[in-house]
């Protein structure tokens, strides 16, 4: 544990030399260009929600202090205090990537601070940063381990080659620790104002413009690990330094450069997503999560230079992955080996691996598809995720988490990182970090806007404030989604004006699953939508997966949408061998499970096409939820299993 008084001296040492204003960073945000539609700012939307809010306070008030002390327990501010040559000692921890918690904790805090400001968490973010400033090198260098002991890396599996800078990228972690390091900067810049971090990370973003590209006695060589590519981009747009933008781009081009080659032996560079140049790439492979962050920086590129090339490869890669390798959770990457896509309809559900960082990194590529395209189908992904295969990976407290996210458990199977119970921690805690940056965020999902456009995304209770080209809008939102699917949305603009509102109507409202045929539902709703404006039912033809209203909208205008709930059964396509035979239950956006602790017979449960199920609000159940019985079965919401003990679960059950 680092000392009290170097702790006090290093705070005070960075308090007094943090400038008011970095002098490269521009009054504004860069202009997005591209992005023809731009999410509300978390800072405008205020949750007041009983399902997305207590999710959040958890984080902020419990997983919060509760992953920094894990980070205090097992060294990782240690680490940077040891690079900086303020402790004795050699590395702590196991990977060589653990300095990326501490940054994704303080990225998931000042998510929370832009949201509401709290003195005393940004003076504890000021106190980690203190910290982690004492680990760079002079140059900007920043990854601890390499600077404590190069020769001594904490995995085994780190190819460490002479010991120099950059021998090892496949598995060095060093560009990948610097990638969250910058998007946790941007962040907290722009919930602070303070520049203590993004200088910390400008410093190392331009010693990395330095060090990588194919001029003379650079580095021309590519991340094991992806992130620093959309790290690297937010840095442009907070800047607008170019050369940012460039490296990211320089990045990306040159994977499946056949003049780099792998230090470890990969399945011909597929784990990496280097096996061909990332605009030839059709199909997802490889680890999941460096995937979905890899191609959340496509798009960007995509948008940011209209580059048409780089946009066909995406949406073939995500047209890939949605047809054919998506779990009904939305969790993506089914194997436990490499934790990686597996091939076409693999989706096994015992062994099913969907890490919750390649859920939460899924939702920040669809989300920028969305903002490029407005396209419904996007949000429909994102939905899914969040209410079932992302959320899962944290528990009811705050305190325990899934990795691997499976969607079938015989009560005693675990394999690498656990997948039949809960972790308090683990020492791969890339996931609970993750949780933490994310979470805070949600709210900054529910609306998006352009010039004379609101679109609504997400349903959930909240007072938000949108500033269009020629008046700002009061919105609120009042709603018990996902438990019953009534919206009740008041439109406040401060002159009366025309825009343009697009409802989301959600997948699941208009008889689709996924925007793809991997799964159908054997029972579609022959109930439609219905919607009011001041209490008198109107014609809104959904268009596109939207409620489209163009009028003249002043004080007091009431919009009323009722999206019809029913239980829903789903199947798979055939090909998807495992579920052969099987049905799962859906009502609204949750999926749902059965678990041992309410079907002893778990294994003897078989479900007929025309059963009948009842719908029961159980507000003292797992902090509130809707569940689903009949005389087979009590069925839970999928995200909220392994809350009550190790225990047989299922979300696939035979049907005859």
């Amino acid at each position: 544990m680092y000392s009290r008084i170097v702790y006090v001296a290093c705070f005070i040492m960075l308090l007094a030399s943090c400038k008011e204003k970095h002098e490269e960073v521009a009054d504004h945000e860069v202009e997005k260009k591209g992005y023809k539609i731009s999410p509300v700012n978390i800072q405008n939307v205020k949750l007041t929600d009983d399902f997305w809010l207590p999710i959040i306070q958890r984080v902020q008030e419990t997983t919060i202090d509760y992953a920094i002390k894990k980070c205090e327990e097992e060294g990782r501010l240690d680490n940077f205090l040891i690079a900086g040559g303020q402790l004795e000692g050699e590395t702590k921890g196991e990977m060589p990537f653990d300095d990326t918690d501490v940054y994704k904790i303080i990225e998931g805090a000042s998510n929370s601070l832009i949201s509401a400001p709290n003195v005393a968490l940004e003076s504890k973010l000021d106190s980690l940063i203190s910290i982690v400033v004492v680990g760079q090198e002079e140059d900007g260098y920043l990854t601890t381990w390499r600077t404590i002991n190069p020769a001594k890396p904490p995995a085994e599996w780190v190819a460490v080659g002479e010991g120099k800078r950059w021998s090892s990228l496949d598995a060095s972690h060093e560009l990948y620790n610097a990638g969250h390091m910058y998007e946790a900067a941007v962040v907290h810049h722009l919930a602070t104002g303070k520049n203590n971090f993004l200088d910390i990370a400008l410093k190392n973003a331009d010693f990395m413009v330095k060090t990588f590209g194919d001029g003379e006695g650079q580095v021309a060589n590519v991340p094991g690990h992806q992130i620093i590519e959309t790290g690297l981009i937010k840095l442009f747009q907070l800047t607008g330094k170019q050369a940012y933008f460039d490296l990211a781009k320089y990045f990306l081009d040159n994977r499946g450069n056949p003049e780099h080659h792998r230090l470890l032996d990969r399945h011909s560079n597929n784990y990496f997503q280097d096996h061909i140049p990332v605009i030839e790439q059709k199909e997802v492979v490889g680890h999941a999560v460096r995937a979905v962050y890899m191609y959340a920086a496509m798009t960007d590129i995509a948008a940011i230079n209209n580059d048409s090339t780089y946009l066909n490869a995406v949406n073939a890669l995500w047209d890939n992955m949605v047809e054919k390798k998506m779990y009904i959770t939305g969790g993506i990457g089914s194997r436990h080996d490499e934790e990686a896509f597996g091939d076409n309809y693999s989706l096994p559900n015992l062994t099913a691996y969907t890490e919750t960082c390649a859920s939460i990194g899924d939702v920040y590529w669809n989300h920028r598809l969305h903002n490029l395209t407005g396209d419904v189908k996007y949000f429909d992904i994102i939905e899914r995720t969040l209410y079932n295969g992302l959320i899962s990976g944290i528990s009811l407290d705050g305190t325990r988490f899934f990795y691997p996210n499976a969607l079938e458990s015989d009560g005693k199977f675990e394999f690498n990182k656990g997948s039949c119970t809960r972790q308090s921690w683990f020492d791969c805690s890339c996931c609970p970090t993750n949780v933490i940056r994310f979470l805070p965020s949600v709210p900054g999902l529910v609306y998006s806007k352009t010039d004379d456009e609101i679109y609504v995304n997400l349903y959930a209770s909240n007072k938000a404030s949108i500033q269009l080209k020629e008046t700002e809008v009061s919105i609120s939102q009042k709603t018990d989604y996902p438990w019953n699917g009534k919206v009740e949305i008041r439109i406040n603009p401060a002159t009366e004006f025309n825009f343009t509102l697009k409802l989301r109507v959600p997948g699941w409202a208009r008889n689709e699953t996924l925007p793809s045929n991997l799964y159908q539902y054997l029972n579609d709703s022959g109930n439609e939508s219905v919607i009011r404006i001041n209490g008198e039912l109107v014609s809104a033809n959904e268009n596109g997966g939207y409620f489209t209203i163009t009028k003249n909208w002043k004080k007091g205008d009431v919009i009323e949408i009722d999206f019809p709930m029913e239980v829903k059964m789903v199947k798979t396509d055939d090909m998807v061998e495992e579920n052969r035979g099987k049905t799962a239950l859906e009502y609204g956006p949750i999926v749902y499970a059965i678990e041992e602790i309410d079907n002893p017979n778990i294994d003897e449960i078989v479900l007929n096409k025309s059963d009948v199920y009842n719908v029961k609000m159980e507000k003292d159940l797992l902090k509130g939820v809707n569940t689903l019985t009949n005389d087979k079965l009590k069925a839970i919401p999928y995200y909220t299993w392994s809350n009550r003990g190790v225990n047989k679960m299922k979300v696939w059950m035979n049907i005859r």
